[in-house]
Parts: C-alpha cells; sequence; structure tokens
C-alpha cells in the first residue's frame, strides 16, 4: 500500500523520539550496571517471537504478491529470529557458564556482529528490487518460501558452526569485558551496512507503508549497534541494556504495522463478507422470484418452449406444447423429441443438435411436426443453447410456434398479390396510383403504349405535370370530390404524351382513406374516338352523297326539260342574232350543268357505271399520252408499270376521268414543274388492313398510284379533300368535284382509295381496284403468304401515328421478334443512346419535327454504324425514289403491306 502522509509524519515522530532518547543516553553508556542474565534471555526470546511473527507475515504477502523484493526482507527477518536464538543459546552464564553448543568467549560477540550485518544486506536487497520488472517471480510460491527457510537456516548452521567450533581461529573482539580495535572496526561496517540500508530505502521510490516503517526499523537499528557495542564499555553497563531494548522495539515497528495492516484488511474482509452475504441471500431470493416469474412465463407462453438434452431427450415440456403437439408433459418428458418429428424430417434433428452443441444459435427456421393425432403443422423454430454454471453446453431450449395458418395467410396474400400484379401490368387501360396531392405512386406499364412515356419517368411527379392545362381544374375537382367521400367517379380528362399529343382518357378512380391514395384506371379513347370520327365521316359522306344525289337528280330533270326545249328556242331566234348568242349561252351553261350532275352522281354512287374487265397499264399509258400536252413540258411524266399487273373490274372511261383528275391536281400542286408517276402493281389487303380501314373487304386489288412532287396537303385538311365543292385552290381555279368524283367512283366500284401528303414533299393518291378475274387467294400466292420466315432480334419501331404503331408492333411481335417502340426521331435516338441491343431499325419515312426518317437513319448508324435499316412510308417505293427522298438501293416497304411481305422485308434488311 502506497505511504500517506499521516504514515510518513507517525514514522517521523518515531525516529525524533527515538533520537532524543539516544543523546540522553549517550554520556551513560559506558556506566556499568549490575549483570542480569535474565534480561538477555527476556530479550532474546522476544526478539525471536517478534520476528517469526513478522517472517510468517511477510511470507503470507510474498504469496499474494509474488514479490522478489518481500522475499528477501522474510528471510531477513527470519535470519534474525534464528540469529537471537542461537545468541541466547551461547550467551555465557544464561544457561550455562560458558554457553552452550560448545560455545567461546568471542562467540556471542561475533553472533551479533554477524546477526546484524546480514540483516541490512537483505534489506538492502530488498530496497533495490521493489518496484521493479524483476521482483515479480514466476513459479510456485510455496517452493520459493521453503527454499528461503531452507537457505536461511544452512546459512545459520553454517554461521553458528565457525563461532563455536572454530571461535579460536576468529580475532578477538572482547577481551577483559572490554572491546578491541578490531572490534571497533567490524562495529563500524556493521553500522555503516545499517546506514547504506536507511539510505537505499528513502532513494527507492515510490514509498509504501512497509518501506516507511523499515526506514523507522533502521534508523532503532542504527541507535542499537551505537549504544550495544560503540559508545558501551563493556556488558551489562548502560549502553549494553538500552541498546538491545532499540533493537527489541525496531523488531516491534514492522510487526506492529503488518498486524494493524492485516486487522484492517479482516476488517475489511468481514465487511465484504457481510456484504456479499446479503448480496447472495437477495440474489437468491430473486432468482427464486425471477425462476418462479420465468416459470410462470413459460408456462403461459402462447409459443411451445421445450428444453431437451443434446441427444435429443426432452427434459422440458410447456402447456403450450402440449396443446400444440397433443402431448401431455408426463407423456412427453423423457422421451425423444423424434416423438413429434415426421420420419422425413429427422435428419435434421442431428444436424440442429450438433450446430448447438457447437454454441451457435438458430433463429426462425421453418419446419413441419407432427401432432399426437397425425396431424402435420408448419412451425417455425428459434433454438438455443442451455450452459451449464461452468459454461459447458449440456442441452438446447427450442420455441416452436405455430405458422400454419400464418402460412395459409401468406400464401393467399402472395398469390392475391401476384394477381393484382400481373392484372397491373397486363392491363390495357392505364393505371395510376396518386397521394392526395397528386404525386404518382405507381403506374402501369400500358403507358408506354398510351402516353408513350416509361412508368419511371413518371412515379415521383406529379400527375400536373402531365394533364392537359384546360383540364386541369376539372381534374383537381374530381380528387377533391373522391376525399370528400364520393367513393367512385366517371370523368373524362385529356393527358399530354410524350410526343407531345393529346390523348382523352376516361377515368374511373377511388380514394382510399385507410392508405390515403387515389386509385384511377384510364380507358384511352383514342381508338374509339378515331372510330367514331371515322363512322362520323363516313355517315357525313354518305349524307352529302345522299343531298348531291337528289340534288343532282331533280337537276337533271331540270336540265332535260332545258337541254329539250333550247333547240327549238335556237330555231325560232335563228333569224335575230342577239336573241341566238343569248340561246348559245343558254345551251353551253346546260351542258356544265350536265358535268356537274354527273361529278356529283358519281361522288354518290349513283351514276350508271359499266364495268368490264381492263387492262390497267394499257389505260394509264393511254391516259398519260393524252396529258403530255395539257401538263406541259415542266412536268415530267413517269410510268412505272408492274408486267404482271392484273385486270381490274371498273368503268374504263370513269377510271380514265379519274386518273386524269387526279393528274390535273398534281399539275396545280407543281406550279413550278416537278416529277408526275403513274404507277400499277398487285396488291392484297388483308385483315389486319382491313380492321384499320373498316370500309375495306379483304382480297386482292389491282393498285393505280398517282404521285407528285408538289406542294403537299396540310394534315388538318386530309380528312376534308374527299369532300363535293372542297379545294385548296383559289378561287375560280376549281369546283371542288375531282377528287369527290374520284373517291365516288372508287367506292361504288368496290375499291378503296388512299391518299398520302406531306407538306412540302408531295402527294400520292392510290387507288385500289377490285381484281378481275374475282379469283380468290391461288395456290402460289397462298404459299408466298404461307411462307412467313419469323425471328429473335430486336426491332426499334418508329412511327408517329399511334394506330399504325401499334399495330406494326403486334405484327412483328408475332413473328417472335423483340420490339422497341419510338413515336419521332428524338425519341428513337435516345432509345438508341440507352444502349440496349437493337438489331434493326423500322422507321417511316416522313415523320413530324425536326428530323425526317432519312436524317434519323443518318445520326442512327453515326452511333452504330452495325445497325440495319428498314424504311416504309404510304408512298410507294418508285415514288420515293425517283423524288429524291432516299438513295438507290436502300429497302422500302410500302404501305400497306401483307405479313409475309413485312417477314421477308425484315430478313432482307437483316441479311443486308
Amino acid at each position: 500500500m502506497p505511504a500517506t502522509r499521516g504514515d510518513r509524519r507517525m514514522a517521523l515522530v518515531v525516529v525524533c523520539v527515538s533520537a532524543v532518547l539516544f543523546a540522553i543516553a549517550v554520556p551513560f553508556a559506558g556506566v556499568p550496571l549490575p549483570p542480569m542474565p535474565a534480561f538477555v534471555a527476556s530479550y532474546q526470546s522476544a526478539l525471536a517471537i517478534n520476528d517469526l511473527i513478522t517472517t510468517v507475515l511477510l511470507f503470507s504477502q510474498f504469496a499474494i504478491t509474488r514479490s522478489r523484493a518481500l522475499l528477501l526482507l522474510a528471510s531477513g527477518y527470519l535470519f534474525t529470529a534464528m540469529a537471537a536464538i542461537v545468541h541466547a543459546l551461547t550467551f555465557p552464564g544464561l544457561f550455562a557458564p560458558g554457553g552452550l553448543l560448545g560455545a567461546g568467549a568471542q562467540t556471542t560477540v561475533w553472533l551479533y556482529m554477524v546477526w546484524h550485518g546480514v540483516f541490512p544486506l537483505l534489506v538492502l536487497g530488498y530496497a533495490l528490487l521493489k518496484a521493479t520488472d524483476n521482483d515479480r517471480m514466476r513459479g510456485s510460491a510455496g517452493t520459493a518460501v521453503v527454499t528461503s527457510i531452507v537457505a536461511v537456516g544452512a546459512m545459520m548452521a553454517a554461521f553458528t558452526w565457525i563461532v563455536t567450533a572454530q571461535h579460536d581461529r576468529l580475532p578477538i573482539l572482547l577481551g577483559g569485558g572490554h572491546y578491541t580495535p578490531v572490534m571497533l572496526g567490524v562495529v563500524s561496517t556493521v553500522w555503516c551496512l545499517s546506514l547504506a540500508a536507511l539510505a537505499v530505502l528513502w532513494l527507492r521510490r515510490p514509498h509504501f507503508v512497509l518501506d516507511v516503517w523499515l526506514m523507522v526499523v533502521m534508523s532503532a537499528w542504527l541507535f542499537d549497534v551505537a549504544l550495544s557495542a560503540i559508545l558501551n564499555v563493556a556488558r551489562f553497563d548502560v549502553g549494553f541494556y538500552l541498546g538491545r531494548i532499540y533493537g527489541l522495539c525496531a523488531a516491534s515497528f514492522v510487526l506492529t504495522v503488518l498486524l494493524i495492516d492485516n486487522v484492517g484488511l479482516q476488517g475489511k474482509l468481514a465487511r465484504l463478507l457481510g456484504t456479499s452475504r446479503r448480496e447472495i441471500d437477495s440474489e437468491r431470493n430473486l432468482r427464486t422470484e425471477r425462476e418462479r416469474l420465468f416459470s410462470a412465463v413459460v408456462e403461459s407462453s402462447n409459443d411451445a418452449i421445450i428444453t431437451k438434452l443434446l441427444d435429443g431427450t426432452i427434459s422440458g415440456w410447456n402447456g403450450a406444447a402440449e396443446r400444440l403437439f397433443g402431448f401431455t408433459a408426463t407423456e412427453a418428458v423423457g422421451k425423444s423429441i423424434d416423438l413429434i418429428v415426421p420420419p422425413d424430417r429427422r435428419a435434421e434433428i442431428g444436424d440442429m443438435l450438433e450446430r448447438v452443441g457447437r454454441g451457435e444459435r438458430i433463429e426462425q427456421y421453418e419446419t413441419s411436426r407432427v401432432c399426437k393425432d397425425g396431424r402435420a403443422v408448419d412451425v417455425s423454430l428459434s433454438i438455443s443453447p442451455i450452459r451449464s454454471a461452468s459454461g459447458q453446453i449440456i442441452g438446447a431450449s427450442k420455441i416452436a410456434r405455430d405458422i400454419t395458418e400464418s402460412r395459409r395467410t401468406e400464401q393467399a396474400l402472395s398469390q392475391e398479390m401476384e394477381e393484382r400484379r400481373r392484372i397491373f401490368e397486363s392491363s390495357n387501360d392505364l393505371i395510376l396510383v396518386s397521394d392526395s396531392v397528386g404525386n404518382l405512386i405507381q403506374v402501369s406499364p400500358s403507358v408506354i403504349d398510351i402516353l408513350g412515356y416509361q412508368p419511371s419517368e413518371m412515379v415521383g411527379h406529379n400527375a400536373i405535370n402531365f394533364i392537359h392545362p384546360d383540364d386541369l381544374e376539372h381534374t383537381r375537382k374530381e380528387m377533391r370530390a373522391g376525399r370528400r367521400g364520393r367513393s367512385k367517379r366517371n370523368f373524362e380528362t385529356r393527358y399530354v404524351s410524350k410526343d407531345g399529343k393529346s390523348v382523352t382518357l376516361n377515368w374511373t378512380g377511388t380514394w382510399s382513406e385507410p392508405v390515403r391514395r387515389h386509385f384511377f384506371i384510364g380507358r384511352d379513347l383514342t381508338e374509339k374516338q378515331a372510330a367514331e370520327a371515322q363512322l362520323r365521316h363516313a355517315q357525313k359522306m354518305d349524307a352529302v352523297g345522299q343531298l348531291t344525289g337528289g340534288v343532282a337528280h331533280d337537276f337533271n330533270n331540270i336540265l332535260t326539260v332545258i337541254t329539250g326545249t333550247i333547240g327549238i328556242l335556237e330555231e325560232a331566234v335563228a333569224g335575230q342574232p342577239q336573241l341566238a348568242a343569248v340561246a348559245k349561252l343558254i345551251d353551253e351553261a346546260a351542258d356544265r350543268g350536265a358535268n356537274l350532275t354527273k361529278h356529283l352522281l358519281a361522288f354518290a354512287r349513283k351514276q350508271p357505271l359499266q364495268p368490264r374487265e381492263i387492262d390497267v397499264n394499257a389505260l394509264v399509258l393511254e391516259a398519260a399520252k393524252l396529258l403530255h400536252p395539257t401538263l406541259g413540258e415542266h412536268i415530267e411524266i413517269t410510268p412505272l408499270l408492274a408486267e404482271d399487273a392484273w385486270t381490274a373490274l371498273a368503268d374504263p372511261n370513269q377510271l380514265t376521268t379519274a386518273v386524269l383528275n387526279l393528274a390535273i391536281n398534281a399539275r396545280d400542286a407543281m406550279p413550278n414543274g416537278g416529277k408526275l408517276a403513274f404507277e400499277t402493281s398487285n396488291v392484297f389487303l388483308d385483315e389486319n388492313y382491313a380492321d384499320l380501314h373498316n370500309e375495306v373487304a379483304p382480297g386482292h386489288y389491282v393498285m393505280i398510284a398517282v404521285s407528285d412532287t408538289g406542294s403537299g396537303i396540310p394534315p388538318a385538311l386530309l380528312e376534308r379533300v374527299f369532300e363535293p365543292f372542297f379545294t385548296t385552290k383559289e378561287v375560280g381555279r376549281g369546283t371542288g368535284l375531282g377528287l369527290s368524283m374520284v373517291f365516288g367512283f372508287v367506292k361504288q366500284s368496290g375499291g378503296h382509295v388512299k391518299i398520302y401528303s406531306e407538306e412540302g414533299h408531295g402527294t400520292s393518291v392510290k387507288i385500289y381496284l377490285p381484281r378481275a378475274t374475282g379469283l380468290d387467294q391461288t395456290a402460289d400466292e397462298a404459299q408466298v403468304a404461307a411462307d412467313v420466315e419469323g425471328g429473335s432480334e430486336t426491332v426499334l419501331v418508329v412511327e408517329d401515328d399511334a394506330l399504325v404503331r401499334r399495330y406494326v408492333i403486334t405484327q412483328i411481335e408475332s413473328l417472335g421478334y423483340t420490339t422497341l417502340a419510338a413515336a419521332n426521331a428524338s425519341d428513337a435516338l435516345r432509345i438508341i443512346d440507352d444502349g440496349p441491343a437493337i438489331d434493326l431499325l423500322f422507321t417511316d419515312v416522313i415523320m413530324p419535327g425536326t428530323m425526317n426518317g432519312r436524317q434519323l437513319v443518318d445520326e442512327a448508324l453515326k452511333r452504330r454504324p452495325d445497325l440495319k435499316t428498314l424504311y416504309t412510308s404510304g408512298y410507294t417505293e418508285n415514288a420515293i425514289v425517283h423524288h429524291g427522298r432516299l438513295d438507290s438501293g436502300v429497302l422500302l416497304l410500302a404501305k400497306p403491306y401483307r405479313k409475309s411481305e413485312l417477314a421477308r422485308m425484315i430478313r432482307l434488311a437483316l441479311a443486308s
């Protein structure tokens, strides 16, 4: 223990008092006193007992601290105890006149010097060793103590033999009762050893309590040696007696400190033991209460709690286990755990017990167990090792939870979620989920086809970013109404697609208060509105046709009267030039009216036709000859006629008139000159094309196309070009009946007419007339149509018309290809830059926006030089190439086309 200031102060007081007493006794040191042998015997006995007790206490502390320094100090006290006993036995006149053990006259004097010289040496060793790296001893403390006792005993025996048996050979230290000069030298050496021990103890810090009182001992030791061996004159004088008193007191200091320390430690130990007993009693009571509560918890648990040994023997079985498995605790405890394990699951028991035996915990292990009645139950197991007080694993604790019902519920929920996910992903309608302020949480994949966005491009954004601005307030009102309690609403709202087009959606919406979400299902009305518009257009055209037909019929009756009487009038006024000129004007007006009614009847499909088989190539060539002088030199006419063109069933005069009308319109669209192409080919319009044009009957047609490089027609006017009296020409340059006559003639002939036009590029009008033979598809043609070769490559389809795009994607995917879709060139380049593998770019030639199909291909090839390309267009291939829009040799699939033609061209493009 470190010395305190109080320890140092007490030791200093003792040393000061001793020094004062020493100073007082110095003048009287040589005063002779009566010999008292009993004093010597008492002093030596007390000293020996004192030092032996000190030795035992120091050896005890050494056994705890293993300090080499303490071992040396204990050996020093053991040596002084042995020396005191031998000194008493050999002292003359005490037990025998000359002393025992064969003592001589110098024996006790030399023993005193050895005794007072060896002890300081061992104290010096203690001071040098304490609190150093070499102080702690390894090995057995008992062996060290026994070795020390034996060594001290042997050393004491050797010294005793020398001073007794060999005392005659030793120098004389005491002669005639007085000290000799040799004595003064020896005693001075002994005194200096004590002084050196004191000095080293002082210098070796830190000081322990033992160090402080050892310094007090060495101070008293110095006074002892000085009084009894230096300042006194002979035995039994004042110095002789006082020196031994000092020595006895010095030996008592350390013993007193050790005894006080031990008493203090014992008191502290007693207090600790009392506290420990109280804590143990409290812990025992707490453990008993805890075990009682634990037992109550185990028994009241809804989970089965089972304990078992590492060999699988059941050692514990709570009430929940009885209820779950049907076995009582009496029936289960002591049995193997195989009692509740199905035969096909018993292999896992050994594995789990082995893992638990290694200290592993098993959490949430799902398996099945069998009940007493043979019923199987699904359980979730949590298994932990059970350890003994020594930490050894002696068993396993298992908690089994019945998850049969929860697993059924989970499976049902999983199935329901999967069904909902499938409905969500496969729905053709647009499904949106938003929060209370309109932020989109979920968007169905159908948004790709309906609005052109990827779901990820809409999720996280507010719906107002996609709703048409004019419909925002209406939509907000519907959402507010949903939150006010109207659980289900039906309303229409326009959304803006990625390519900027307005898409009308019919919404069914509902609000869920528990999750605070809006759920909307939007049906795309584009196709419905297109069909309705087409129906309205057909109804309008039919109504206009009926009107014009009726007007033309009645007007024809009037014209019949006029033309029938005009001849009579002309004869009557033949001699009157002025009236004859008026009659002629009336006749010319009647002819013009007759032509007008003829056109009106053609549009109304009520003109009398005389259909017959005609060679369309010959008719087109004859029309071209007639047109050369009419069109002028600045128009280049190019006939591109199919050598194997079929004959058509139509009225040749009306067909000639239709071709001429189309050529005249083309001329008017090219005031500065251009190219005019006449083309014929054989075409089969299939069911897919007929689905897109409900007035078309699937079958074989002869196609006659008239294409120009003129100014084109704006998209907004294309739907009206076939209406009677509608024209884009200047006033006075046309009646507006040319295209309407063509439309009526083709429809009355059972055919189909389609116009393609792009502003700044030109116009192509295609007339489809029924094949004259009326035969079905030939065997060779059927073989060609049936010989459809698909593939597994990826095709990027670029088409601005949503209906056509959806139709094309359906056809291509039916051939086995993977498709990607884009509404314009910028979307297509974005898909190409995103990095998916693309084998073929299938693009329309003319598209809205800043980039057409040709420019798109150029940009795409810069990014992917190996990309294959295929064009499609409503223009004929010859018209496209000759108009200079595509390079010669590029692949173009003209609309409309069969599935077999699509398959053939895709394979041709991929192999090119």
